[in-house]
C-alpha cells in the first residue's frame, strides 16, 4: 500500500491507502476536507496540492488544460487527477476550514473524470 503524507496547518500526518485511490479521495480518507467544488472533474482547481515528494511525471489532458488556463501550470497539481499508485507527500491548499465554504463539494466518482488517459508532461508542453 501506498503511503500518503499530508502536510497541514495542524501539522503532518502519514497513512496507508489503497493502491490506486484517486488522490482527492485517499486525501478525503485522512481527514482533510480538500476542495473539490466540481465534483472533481478538473474544472475548478479547489482540489490543488502542492507535491514535496513523489510527484507523478505524467497528467491528464484536463489537468494540463485548466492548469495552463488559471496560470498554475508547474505550480500545482490537482488531486482529483491523480492516482495514490505509489508514495507522496502532498500539501492540500484549498480546504472547508480555511476558504469558508458549507461542504467540499459533489462526490468525486472513484476513478479519474473526465478522461484518465495520461500523458508524458514533456508531451504537453
Amino acid at each position: 500500500m501506498p503511503k500518503l503524507t499530508i502536510q497541514g496547518d495542524q501539522g503532518e500526518k502519514t497513512g496507508d491507502v489503497p493502491a490506486g485511490t484517486r488522490l482527492v479521495l485517499a486525501i478525503e480518507q485522512q481527514g482533510v476536507h480538500i476542495g473539490h467544488r466540481c465534483g472533481g472533474n478538473a474544472r475548478c482547481t479547489t482540489c490543488r496540492v502542492e507535491v514535496s515528494q513523489g510527484e507523478p511525471d505524467t497528467m491528464t489532458r484536463a489537468e494540463y488544460d485548466i492548469l495552463k488556463t488559471r496560470e498554475l501550470l508547474g505550480q500545482v497539481r490537482l488531486s482529483c487527477q491523480l492516482v495514490a499508485d505509489h508514495d507522496m507527500t502532498v500539501k492540500p491548499l484549498m480546504t472547508v476550514e480555511n476558504q469558508g465554504w458549507d461542504g467540499p463539494g459533489g462526490e468525486p466518482d472513484p476513478t479519474v473524470q473526465p478522461d484518465p488517459q495520461t500523458f508524458p508532461k514533456s508531451q504537453l508542453e
